[in-house]
């Protein structure tokens, strides 16, 4: 397996984390029962566990991006220095991004996102 399908197989496990992580949380602030029904007249979930669950749908979103460029440059086989970097980048960011949105940190938030953006790009550059 490549470095580049490593990470990304590491990103899937971090989205999980992730889910994990938000899913406790709004079972501490509403119940399991709530969670488990219908979801009719579901309450919102805020602090933490809100901050989470929005870590966790960033994830998701920020994953199908990452996904599809990584599996792209091993099929087309221009997985490279620059991907591996790139899917490093990608992962070690979104660790961290997770971290400061669990932990309400703003700006470091947004700069750890934008970093993550970098790595994306530095694989879509070697795809172009």
């Amino acid at each position: 397996m490549t470095m580049d399908l490593a990470y990304l197989v590491w990103s899937a496990a971090l989205t999980v984390v992730l889910a994990l992580i938000a899913v406790t949380g709004a079972a501490q602030q509403i119940g399991l029962a709530k969670l488990a029904g219908d979801r009719e007249k579901f309450p919102e979930i805020t602090g933490w566990a809100g901050r989470a669950a929005r870590a966790h749908r960033n994830m998701l979103e920020n994953l199908v991006l990452f996904a599809i460029l990584v599996l792209v440059a091993h099929v087309t086989r221009r997985a490279n220095a620059q991907t591996q970097l790139g899917a490093q980048i990608f992962f070690w960011a979104r660790v961290v991004h997770a971290g400061l949105y669990i932990g309400a940190v703003a700006w470091a938030r947004t700069a750890a996102w934008v970093v993550s953006m970098i790595g994306l790009l530095l694989i879509f550059a070697q795809l172009i």
